[in-house]
């Protein structure tokens, strides 16, 4: 059974619940003062307490997607990651798996779109990553055959799992609804996660000597599914949103890529890579690229990008809320970029917060994207 099913949280739960009844049907049989009673008593208490605990972590990870699977959480997956493809005329984007959209009217793509999961290796970095894309049904539309559809790219948290945008927090379920009440164009959704190379976490950084994550995002992703999605080429034609780690990185890359992405949104985003255990050595003492990566230092030194900005923060049970204001009035100085923001009065660094975020989000980035 699967660290997500329903079916390994229901067995933890009925046996967290079946040690409980027996720990009290059994402990006046364990009242005496033995090695074996107090052994008992004890193994008992524990065994209850270990189960508690495992039913509130898988119920934990299945409400927030911190894990997708055991080897995830034990540090085993191995799926993913950077790799050499030495395949010749091997292409940058395959499709492996397609799926209706959550939620949808209809399983024909005609009118309730479709999911795509894709396998995507990057031209210049060599980077191989999974991800998900929706295609809205206008996409399968006879009348929309040679219409170009704007795209944003949707990254998630550090660790966060791809599938998590799609049925946690219900990214194309969103689109589909506010496209049919008039509050959004059709758009393509690239949704995976910023980690490219699992475990560690790049921060979207390129690391001398190691993986090439900015290059990636900026150059290869748009090129690669440009190649096989009809994505409007001219300019303002990709956006990029994210939240938490994934929302650093959507800010980091609209201010350092402003000609490819046209808009970035960070949900309760940070603004200065850290360097932890996680993320390793980032900048092997390069201080050019540690300045670079620090959006305050990027406002304060580096000409304003040409790009619209969304921040997002809760007044109560956020930490970034100071910082978000912050940020917002530094931008507010620049010539040429642009800011917005949505500030909640209460809300956690959760799932929860994010899907009240996310249709302001999409329909904030709709205005901001082109297509033809």
């Amino acid at each position: 059974m699967g660290l997500t099913s329903d079916k390994t949280l229901a067995l933890a739960v009925l046996a967290a619940a079946g040690l409980f009844v027996g720990t009290v049907w059994l402990w006046p049989r364990l009242a005496r003062r033995g090695w074996r009673a107090v052994g008992g008593r004890v193994g008992l208490l524990l065994s209850t307490q270990l189960l508690l605990f495992v039913s509130v972590g898988l119920a934990a990870n299945q409400a927030f997607g911190f894990y997708a699977s055991w080897a995830d959480l034990f540090g085993q997956e191995k799926d993913q990651g950077v790799v050499v493809d030495h395949t010749p005329g091997r292409g940058p984007l395959k499709v492996v798996d397609t799926s209706r959209v959550p939620g949808a009217v209809s399983a024909r793509p005609q009118l309730g779109g479709q999911i795509q999961k894709v396998g995507i290796v990057g031209r210049t970095t060599r980077i191989a990553t999974p991800a998900y894309v929706y295609l809205p049904p206008e996409y399968f539309q006879p009348e929309y055959r040679t219409r170009a559809f704007p795209a944003a790219v949707v990254l998630t948290g550090y660790p966060g799992t791809a599938k998590a945008l799609v049925d946690k927090l219900d990214y194309p379920r969103t689109a589909a609804r506010l496209v049919g009440e008039g509050r959004m164009r059709p758009m393509i959704l690239v949704m995976m996660r910023p980690t490219v190379a699992p475990p560690r976490d790049t921060e979207c950084v390129d690391i001398p000597g190691g993986p090439q994550t900015e290059t990636f995002f900026a150059k290869d992703l748009p090129d690669a599914v440009s190649g096989h999605y009809r994505v409007g080429g001219e300019r303002g034609s990709w956006g990029i949103i994210g939240d938490s780690t994934g929302g650093y990185c959507a800010l980091k890359l609209a201010m350092h890529h402003p000609r490819v992405y046209a808009a970035g949104a960070g949900l309760s985003a940070y603004y200065n890579a850290p360097i932890d255990a996680t993320t390793g050595d980032l900048f092997q003492g390069d201080e050019e690229l540690r300045n670079r990566a620090n959006l305050w230092w990027c406002l304060k030194h580096m000409p304003a990008p040409d790009t619209s900005l969304l921040v997002s923060s809760s007044k109560v049970g956020e930490s970034n809320y100071k910082d978000t204001l912050k940020f917002i009035e530094r931008v507010k100085t620049t010539k040429l970029t642009r800011i917005s923001s949505i500030v909640l009065e209460s809300g956690g660094h959760n799932f929860n917060t994010w899907r009240r975020e996310i249709p302001g989000t999409l329909e904030w980035m709709s205005g901001r994207l082109g297509g033809r």
